[in-house]
């Protein structure tokens, strides 16, 4: 059952082991069943406007933009909370609630099966914990541009965090309330909305 408003927290995997998730960029070779996995499950990148200021800068190659990435069908987006646990949720595509969807960019392809980009997700969201969102150092275009490289080779377009990287020259001189995320993350939400139904 899906929650009301679309999106759970990831959860770490607690690996048994050797388990890995391989990352290829052409055939892999799928063990369990002994056949070939086609590698060409699109990766993209879906930018969402932060501010309406957008509209006015966009065409300079500068914004304050908000991203997610979208492969096999589930959108991952990384948001800040105040808990030391992962910052990484699911959405619908192009569907993160409180932005405005700006554009979908294709990142390339990757040759991970469903089970093993939800492995590999939640493998990587470890490293992403909501209490370490940063708008300037470690965002959701940080996530999402390790993610993009990791699954295609690719890194995202410079545009969505030109703002971030010229902030972090000048980082003494801008307000804290610059430097703290817009995308606020509650992981217990799924199961606040479960108790509502």
């Amino acid at each position: 059952m899906q929650p009301k408003h679309g999106w759970h927290s990831i959860i770490p995997l607690r690996f048994r082991g050797s388990s890995s998730t391989r990352l290829c960029f052409s055939e892999c070779k799928v063990s369990s069943r002994l056949q070939y996995w086609r590698c060409d499950a699109p990766v993209y990148l879906n930018v969402y406007d932060l501010t309406t200021a957008n509209d006015y800068v966009y065409w300079a190659g500068l914004g304050i933009f908000h991203t997610g990435v979208e492969v096999q069908g589930v959108e991952y987006p990384f948001g800040a909370h105040d808990y030391p646990t992962s910052g990484v949720f699911e959405v619908e595509p192009r569907q993160c609630p409180g932005f405005k969807f700006r554009k979908s960019i294709f990142m390339g392809t990757t040759c991970l099966d469903p089970v093993q980009l939800r492995v590999f997700m939640e493998h990587q969201s470890a490293s992403y914990n909501g209490d370490s969102n940063h708008l300037i150092f470690k965002s959701c275009n940080h996530f999402c541009d390790d993610m993009c490289y990791k699954l295609t080779g690719n890194h995202i377009p410079k545009w969505v965090n030109r703002l971030a990287r010229i902030g972090s020259l000048c980082n003494c001189i801008l307000p804290e309330a610059l430097k703290a995320s817009a995308v606020r993350h509650d992981p217990n939400s799924h199961l606040t909305e479960k108790r509502k139904e």
